[in-house]
């Protein structure tokens, strides 16, 4: 799937002059976080988290998705009190 097809998928904005050169960087921004590391993503936004999309495979794709641990402490503190 190309970055522009997985930019779609996730409902996220492609980052302007994304993949030129020799590497298929595959910026987007979706909801609050943003696909690069940490200076970057405060560089655009302070109010952003950095985020890191992982696509693993070829035919059969897992797609795995690196936060922040604050971010993934509230969603599991979000779980737990609504999921009780």
């Amino acid at each position: 799937m190309s970055e522009r097809a997985e930019v779609k998928r996730d409902g996220a904005k492609a980052q302007k002059n994304s993949g030129r050169g020799d590497y298929q960087k595959g910026d987007a921004q979706w909801k609050q976080f943003w696909a690069k590391i940490c200076t970057d993503t405060f560089k655009v936004n302070r109010d952003m988290h950095p985020a890191l999309k992982i696509i693993i495979g070829a035919e059969s794709k897992v797609r795995l998705g690196i936060i922040e641990w604050s971010v993934l402490e509230e969603l599991i503190q979000f779980y737990e009190e609504n999921h009780d």
